[in-house]
């Protein structure tokens, strides 16, 4: 076993004695484009339930955010795993192993399979957006990441054209050429702004939903946060990792639509704003992991991006115009 698993190893024997002298298999979860390390020890069996040990760093505001967040989410009964247990100085958390079988997993399955999947993952995606934000304390509110707002919307969008537009692109947004883009892109947040907020996942792709005897399990949920539903909707159904037609979206749609009890053309209209503002900042990531920080892997995710955000500005015609922000030659 390597050093460094030796050590995280002899620190959950520390945190565990009952566990001292049971035999375990421990391995690298390697996922995702997170800051944090992930590792799955399993335990011989009838000793202990397997786990997930999360070694997690303060450079990034979130990331202590998870616990607290798991508290949260289960008092409102979404399935996020249990916490077993929290070193807070050693930035460590144990948790429950939900397995390794996630929504993305389910990418090839027959729209049969994987509709009720995608079901089961609106249900506790509802439960998280049945909360307005009228119905936070300010207490609560301050214990949450910063709200979208209209600075948010600006920042996610300053990074799409800083990395993607700029980097990626080698494009110059400040050209006349793109100036009706860019006056679309200042109207897009200030209307996104104006909307009532709700309780938000943040990053509510299919990675992050773990698939357990059907039921749909929430990871990666320290962005919680104030924000638009719709915004999540669009990260989980305009998400670049899988392939899903615009039938399969629009029924999904209308079956959130029915349990959330909201009118499905209101619903479509903001989703498709929150789309272009969701695909904007996921190209903007692409770009940034793979160009600065190492992660080749994240181009490869690129023109489907691409695609989506083509696809939402043809159906939410009025934005057009930015469609020659990320489809300049």
């Amino acid at each position: 076993m390597p050093p460094e698993l030796q050590a995280l190893l002899i620190l959950t024997r520390q945190r565990f004695p009952q566990l001292e002298n049971v035999a375990c298999e421990m391995e690298a979860i390697v996922k995702g484009g997170s800051d944090r390390h992930f590792y799955r020890i399993t335990w011989a069996e009838g000793t202990h339930p397997p786990m997930v040990l999360m070694v997690y760093t303060l450079a990034r505001r979130d990331n202590p955010k998870f616990v607290p967040a798991t508290r949260r989410l289960k008092e409102l009964g979404v399935h996020v795993p249990e916490i077993f247990a929290f070193d807070e100085n050693r930035l460590c958390v144990w948790l429950q192993d939900l397995g390794r079988d996630d929504l993305h997993a389910h990418a090839g399955d027959p729209w049969e399979r994987r509709r009720p999947l995608y079901e089961a993952t609106l249900q506790e995606a509802a439960k998280i957006h049945s909360v307005s934000e009228k119905n936070l304390s300010t207490k609560d509110q301050a214990g949450l990441e910063p709200p979208f707002d209209e600075a948010l919307y600006l920042w996610e969008q300053e990074y799409f054209l800083d990395h993607f537009v700029r980097g990626h692109l080698k494009h110059n947004p400040s050209d006349a050429e793109f100036d009706p883009a860019m006056e679309e892109l200042r109207k897009l947040r200030k209307k996104l702004a104006r909307l009532p907020r709700c309780l938000v996942h943040r990053d509510f792709q299919s990675q992050n939903v773990l698939i357990r005897d059907d039921s749909a399990w929430l990871v990666d949920y320290q962005g919680l946060r104030l924000g638009l539903a719709e915004y999540d909707l669009a990260s989980l159904l305009f998400d670049p990792y899988v392939e899903i037609t615009r039938t399969q979206r629009n029924e999904l749609l209308a079956y959130y639509a029915e349990i959330r009890g909201i009118s499905l053309p209101a619903l479509k209209e903001t989703f498709h704003l929150c789309a272009a503002q969701r695909l904007m900042q996921a190209l903007g990531a692409y770009a940034n992991l793979s160009r600065n920080l190492g992660k080749a892997r994240f181009k490869q995710h690129i023109p489907a991006a691409v695609k989506n955000l083509s696809l939402v500005c043809e159906e939410a015609g009025s934005l057009a115009a930015i469609s020659p922000l990320f489809t300049a030659e």
